[in-house]
């Protein structure tokens, strides 16, 4: 597999991935980062628009499976409300976490996609994993440790900028 730090494809926001985009990417199952890419880290209530997004991908054709390296229970109970399949304790970058999900769909990597918001886990996770890598503006960096990992990643945004997709 391949190591790399630039993504697939970048969108604004989670809401912005589609049935249609992952149909035009060959993806038959969507992983999904948990804290700052569904919900910031300071609250476990999504928007109006996630939660809409989350209840039709919930229900759509591409089955969705959130993949966090979250410890804590909120994720479990999060996913357990909304419908949705999780893997917690993900370990990512490491394979452990994406190789579960990729054996509880029997699905190949090839076929599947990883959307995140940071680029040293979530993206490189997928990618090295053989996965699409679909990088998420984070949605809220509120402390100084996510604004300098968000400064680190900007070399990495700005090579993939025409990866970005705009609605």
């Amino acid at each position: 597999m391949s190591l790399s730090f630039l993504p697939t494809v970048m969108v604004d926001a989670l809401t912005d991935v589609t049935p249609e985009l992952l149909r035009k990417l060959g993806v038959k199952l969507l992983m999904l980062d948990f804290d700052n890419t569904i919900v910031p880290y300071t609250t476990n209530d999504p928007t109006p628009e996630m939660e809409a997004w989350l209840r039709t991908m919930a229900a759509g054709e591409i089955p969705i499976c959130v993949v966090s390296n979250s410890k804590r229970d909120r994720v479990k109970i999060f996913c357990a409300k909304y419908g949705i399949d999780c893997i917690t304790h993900a370990k990512k970058p490491f394979h452990r976490g994406i190789r579960e999900c990729l054996r509880r769909y029997g699905l190949n990597p090839s076929d599947c996609a990883l959307a995140g918001d940071q680029i040293y886990t979530d993206t490189l996770g997928a990618r090295s994993s053989g996965c699409k890598a679909i990088l998420v503006k984070a949605i809220d960096n509120h402390n100084f440790w996510l604004k300098a990992r968000h400064v680190l990643e900007l070399p990495f945004i700005f090579i993939a900028e025409n990866r970005r997709i705009t609605k």
